[in-house]
């Protein structure tokens, strides 16, 4: 399952205000790299994925991001990048000199960071020792391993190539090469049980992975399970699996960071948490999004989706098919629709570090989410409840109503 930020885009926006924003810095950059083909498209999948019908065109492609990458150059000059990320779609078809030469050029082009976190998805049912192993040689020092279950009929029910003992293998082989692994798994499946549930994330934890994702099975529109809806588990069966994964996980040791994911101690993704700490994420490939800062504005971008209506517009010099400015009426809501899937909140000085906003613009939100015991604020630490954790849509709806707070001067702190 990708790791891609939330996108505003498709959320009802706060009214414009045309005032510039003024940043006093920048914050850290990532670098997103969208590989749009899978072997087949699963029918829970909302991301921009196509099924690779016969040989797709792999060195094609892989030009055409390193000139998409030249063409971004002049809108992050000289920043430093921190993170790097494939995602897709299913990265791990790409040959392992083809991720080696779009590694070769991102270190040419970009000053990147001697201690980035380099991460591939993998799919297990396209797993090779040899790729795995030329991934790493590559400069790849994470993978992420889209099992979602260990129960073939579930596997089966979901889509999924691969089956169960493929899985297991391709983390064994996984383990033989990265010491920093993360596994997606999925709960509240067609027909699911708590007891399957809990025996997936068991499972899991006999790998001992640095990382887990767990997530909950949702009907996205646009998706085959979203116009021929399964038989899933209702909102009481769901919750209580959630609530039996998370002790599970605590009691190994598993640190409940964000929604839905659980790291060892360190190990937390660092890619996903710029994204979450409204950090900044330049997105290359078919519909990858991006955000970017300058002094004086945030834009947001998105390439154009299809693969060939992409590989057309990087010919033309014009990969960037939708692009806006983020005001200051969107800006606050946006902070808080990331920053607040974190369960440990964030400092209230990151507000203002992020949005150019002082953080009394939604003071009477702050106030109406503590009274409702969806939100904390403890010295300089603001962070959702339990509660707040549960309804993160509540939670969030609240924010929605700061449209009217932002003022058209912003006074200095």
């Amino acid at each position: 399952m990708s790791t891609h930020p939330l996108q505003p885009l498709g959320i009802k926006s706060l009214s414009m205000n045309s005032r510039a924003v003024n940043f006093q810095a920048l914050p850290p950059l990532s670098f997103y790299i969208h590989i749009p083909w899978c072997v087949r498209k699963c029918p829970y999948c909302d991301f921009n994925s196509h099924e690779a019908r016969g040989v797709f065109p792999e060195k094609e492609y892989v030009a055409a991001l390193v000139r998409d990458l030249e063409l971004a150059l002049p809108q992050i000059w000289g920043r430093k990048v921190y993170t790097v990320f494939f995602g897709g779609g299913t990265p791990s078809l790409l040959s392992g000199e083809s991720v080696a030469e779009i590694l070769r050029q991102v270190r040419m082009l970009l000053p990147l960071d001697l201690n980035a976190e380099i991460t591939l998805e993998a799919n297990p049912g396209t797993v090779e020792a040899g790729r795995f192993a030329a991934y790493r040689d590559a400069g790849v020092n994470r993978l992420s391993l889209g099992i979602q279950s260990f129960n073939d009929a579930q596997l089966q029910a979901l889509g999924r190539i691969h089956t169960a003992d493929e899985a297991k293998r391709a983390i064994e082989i996984a383990q033989r090469h990265f010491d920093n692994i993360n596994l997606d798994l999925m709960y509240a499946l067609p027909q699911q049980t708590l007891e399957q549930a809990l025996r997936d994330v068991q499972t899991a934890l006999q790998f001992k992975p640095q990382h887990l994702s767990c997530y909950h099975l949702t009907l996205e529109p646009n998706t085959l399970f979203y116009r021929n809806p399964p038989p899933l588990p209702d909102d009481d069966a769901s919750g209580e699996m959630q609530q039996h994964i998370e002790a599970l996980l605590a009691a190994h040791g598993y640190e409940h960071y964000e929604t839905s994911a659980f790291a060892q101690p360190k190990k937390r993704a660092r890619h996903n948490l710029n994204y979450w700490q409204f950090g900044d994420y330049l997105g290359i490939g078919a519909g990858a999004h991006s955000k970017l800062s300058f002094h004086d504005k945030v834009l947001r971008q998105m390439r154009y989706k299809q693969p060939q209506a992409y590989l057309d517009a990087v010919a033309r010099g014009e990969p960037v098919q939708e692009e806006h400015e983020v005001t200051h009426k969107d800006i606050a809501f946006e902070f808080m629709m990331n920053a607040l899937r974190l369960n440990g909140g964030f400092d209230a000085a990151l507000f203002q570090e992020r949005t150019s906003l002082p953080l009394l613009v939604i003071r009477r939100e702050l106030e109406e989410a503590e009274k409702r015991g969806l939100l904390v604020r403890e010295g300089q630490r603001i962070a959702p409840t339990e509660m707040g954790q549960r309804f993160l849509n509540d939670l969030l709806q609240i924010f929605l109503a700061a449209e009217d707070q932002v003022p058209h001067a912003v006074p200095e702190a």
